[in-house]
């Protein structure tokens, strides 16, 4: 399976509350397919003990993988190792995570950096906890 390639030309030209909305709907999207994935294999390895790492993805394009894409490549990026400890936490724990957004600007550039909001306010930042500097 083959998972989503967003181009979002529309952060170009919307406010940072319209591309935090956005991009929550579409990570939520992503979260269902991880929550999917786990209810249907539960075998399926925790993230922190899958063996997979932060990798950042090359050049302007952000592929959006899904746990096995990533369990199969070894590697994600924040919304692929932020969605999978959502889903986790939300089937295995029954903890009502939500992904943690936050937007910033580098020239004409929106960047997006994804972690988790755990049930209590914390932050738990998996790609930091898995390699990204």
């Amino acid at each position: 399976m083959y998972a989503p390639l967003f181009q979002l030309r529309a952060f170009d030209v919307i406010d940072s509350d319209a591309q935090a909305r956005v991009l929550e709907r579409l990570l939520e999207a992503l979260i269902e397919a991880d929550m999917e994935y786990l209810r249907a294999c539960p075998s399926a390895p925790s993230l922190y003990e899958s063996g997979v790492v932060y990798e950042e993805e090359p050049g302007e394009r952000d592929n959006w993988q899904d746990i096995p894409e990533t369990l199969g490549l070894g590697t994600g990026d924040c919304e692929d190792l932020g969605c999978w400890r959502i889903a986790e936490l939300r089937v295995r724990a029954g903890e009502n995570a939500t992904p943690f957004i936050k937007i910033r600007v580098d020239g004409n550039r929106t960047i997006c950096h994804i972690a988790v909001r755990r049930a209590d306010g914390s932050v738990e930042d998996p790609s930091r906890l898995l390699g990204m500097r």
